[in-house]
């Protein structure tokens, strides 16, 4: 009996269970779980500031190679481009290069990618909002003898 791939993809959503040591799903929590994913969504999905209602936070976005380096603090230009080729390559986000002089190469999130975005923004909004919280319960912590 054929399979469609329609069929394929909904018998694929069953059987994935990231508690499951071979599920691919697993791999996909672990690059979506990087620091640098989260901060890349965010600022590609208009997410520039300290939180929610910051006024650098806009709408989406492409952005330029240089735009994202320069927001991003402490990124490598190595771990830049692995980062936004791995997003590519996932179809969180499209590359668009323009034959301009130089050429110009934006990056923008796809549909899948600003379905992300919502999630990682939350992410990002809690431990920014609940950072000071973390910090006192690790100097409690680490002030009492085990």
């Amino acid at each position: 009996m054929t399979t469609t791939a329609a069929q394929k993809r909904a018998q694929a959503k069953v059987e994935y269970n990231a508690f499951l040591a071979g599920c691919p799903s697993r791999q996909l929590l672990d690059r979506i779980s990087d620091k640098w994913v989260v901060l890349i969504l965010c600022a590609l999905g208009g997410d520039h500031g300290p939180g929610p209602g910051d006024a650098a936070a806009g709408p989406p976005k492409a952005m330029r190679y240089s735009e994202l380096s320069r927001l991003l603090a402490g990124v490598s230009q190595k771990m830049l481009t692995q980062t936004l080729r791995s997003l590519e390559h996932d179809g969180l986000l499209t590359r668009t290069v323009t034959p301009t002089v130089p050429v110009t190469v934006t990056y923008e999130l796809t549909e899948l990618g600003h379905s992300l975005h919502h999630m990682t923004r939350g992410l990002r909004t809690w431990a920014q909002t609940h950072m000071a919280e973390v910090l006192a319960h690790r100097e409690s912590h680490d002030s009492h003898p085990s």
